[in-house]
């Protein structure tokens, strides 16, 4: 009996392990599935980026070194650098000091994150608010706390920001939600009684600046080409900076009378466009500027063809948006208020969107992608006030959080030693592009505002005074070609950043003597 039962048990037990077995080799065959899908998932996704591109004309090889965060002794430390290493998320190091963090690994099927840009963001938001609280008890805008931030946070500080370029490009979000919210604020209507004036200025200062650099250029021995874009960076002024001063105040629109905020921020707008012309007609000067040819009338005429395109682009970008307000913008608005009752999410996202397109439009017909942001601002307003005060209500958190990263990046290529070694020197040159920049404008606006309105060139001459930030780029850009020297760079960005500095003061002493005081609160 007992032998029986043991059998039985015997018989049963391998009937169980046989349908044990059958189990896992069904979900074995299952995995072996799934495993021949995520290796035909990996081929096809797989772009082979070194082989293609190692033959390629002009791709060169270098050696690069590899960086670990922690250098570790212990078997966890030792792990986690494993994960680091696996994940390729550590800094390479070129022989020009550049370096690089991971944009695209090999392996898209698992998700990565650069904590380095991470760190980065959230050390400039928490360093951001001491700053603010402390601008803001001593009287001083908070512009000059959130620049401090990036000083301190920078290569010439603590030099802990290690995704500087990420951190810039975040930062020109904030420059795209300004513009919008400037344009929000823009009437088209207002713009239709000062458009001479808004396209007269800025050119006639533009070609006066240029003069007066040349001019010098002469006297100091300077080749033409450098005094030219020495010149041309130095008349822009900073679009983002004074859409701060004018988002909110009051400002007075009598009748016949014409509005100082008008004025300047159409003679901004001229000016964005003047920069797209000249990034559209720098690689001609440089290009000029290196080469020894004699032809000077072909190099006249490929600028002459430049302008020409982007004249027309302009053109293209001024029917596109009439189109765009008689079709498409009321539709388009009415369609997002409903969809978005209950859920702000929706309006955001659509206001959003709008931006981006305009921005991509400006970009694709040659025009900077800062007018593309302001028209977008402009064609919203179109539909009413209630229509813009819903909008602002909802973009404003958005433009105020990246206006702190902007601004903190423009402070990471302030360099306090430098100017403090030649402080004589960039003080002196400060004062005297700002001063001079001021009685050009006040000149200029003399000659080209109706009587009634010449009190506001007071106004408007202080807020065209200082340099804007885009002659960062446009400085770095002319270095890497070798049309100016590393101490022009470097005098460029200092006198840009103290002009920047200054700017709130001049602005502050042009609204107490000239606006009347219920209006002047607001301004301030």
């Amino acid at each position: 009996m007992e032998l029986l039962a043991a059998e039985k048990h015997q018989v049963e037990a391998l009937k169980n392990m046989q349908h044990q077995n059958q189990s896992l080799s069904m979900l074995d065959e299952i995995l072996e599935d799934v495993r021949k899908a995520a290796d035909r998932l990996e081929e096809e996704i797989e772009e082979h980026a070194f082989d293609d591109n190692k033959s390629v004309k002009g791709v060169n090889f270098e050696a690069v070194l590899r960086v670990e965060e922690e250098e570790a002794n212990s078997k966890q430390n030792i792990t986690k650098r494993e994960v680091e290493d696996d994940l390729g998320l550590s800094m390479l190091i070129d022989s020009q000091n550049n370096q690089y963090i991971l944009t695209k690994p090999r392996d898209s099927t698992i998700p990565r994150a650069d904590h380095h840009f991470i760190k980065d963001v959230v050390t400039i938001g928490m360093l951001s608010l001491p700053c603010g609280w402390l601008c803001a008890a001593v009287g001083l805008p908070t512009m000059f706390a959130y620049i401090t931030c990036g000083v301190l946070l920078g290569p010439s500080g603590l030099n802990t920001i290690k995704s500087i370029v990420q951190v810039e490009t975040l930062g020109e979000f904030g420059v795209f939600f300004t513009l919008f919210l400037v344009g929000l604020e823009f009437s088209p209507e207002k713009l239709r009684k000062v458009w001479k004036i808004s396209l007269q200025g800025p050119c006639y200062m533009t070609l006066l600046m240029i003069a007066f650099g040349l001019l010098w250029g002469h006297l100091l021995r300077i080749k033409p080409t450098q005094s030219v874009f020495i010149s041309t960076c130095l008349s822009l002024s900073s679009t983002p900076l004074v859409s701060r001063f004018l988002v909110g105040s009051a400002r007075a629109d009598k009748e016949g009378d014409i509005d100082y905020s008008t004025v300047l921020l159409g003679m901004l707008v001229t000016q964005d466009v003047q920069l797209g012309l000249f990034m559209a007609v720098m690689p001609t000067l440089i290009q000029a500027g290196a080469s020894a040819s004699s032809s000077i009338v072909m190099e006249v005429l490929r600028i002459l063809l430049l302008i020409g395109q982007i004249l027309f682009s302009l053109a293209a970008v001024f029917l596109l948006c009439l189109v765009i307000k008689k079709y498409l913008i009321g539709p388009y608005y009415r369609k997002l208020h409903v969809e978005s009752k209950g859920n702000k999410e929706i309006l955001i996202l659509g206001v959003s969107a709008f931006i981006f397109l305009m921005l991509t439009v400006t970009e694709l017909l040659d025009v900077s992608m800062e007018l593309g942001c302001f028209l977008a601002g402009a064609l919203v307003s179109s539909q009413g006030p209630m229509v813009t005060e819903e909008i602002a209500a909802s973009i404003e958190p958005i433009r105020d959080f990246l206006a702190i990263v902007f601004f903190a990046s423009i402070g990471l290529h302030v360099f306090p030693t430098f100017v403090v070694y030649e402080l004589t020197v960039l003080v002196f040159l400060t004062l005297s592009v700002v001063v001079m920049k001021f009685l050009l404008a006040v000149l200029v606006l003399s000659l080209i505002l109706p009587r009634s309105s010449q009190y506001i060139k007071w106004i408007v001459s202080a807020g065209l005074a200082q340099v804007s930030e885009f002659s960062f780029v446009l400085g770095s850009r002319a270095r890497r070609a070798g049309v100016i020297s590393r101490e022009v760079y470097l005098l460029i960005l200092s006198v840009t950043t103290l002009s920047l500095l200054l700017a709130p003061v001049l602005w502050r002493a042009a609204i107490m003597r000239c606006v009347p005081r219920p209006e002047r609160r607001s301004s301030l």
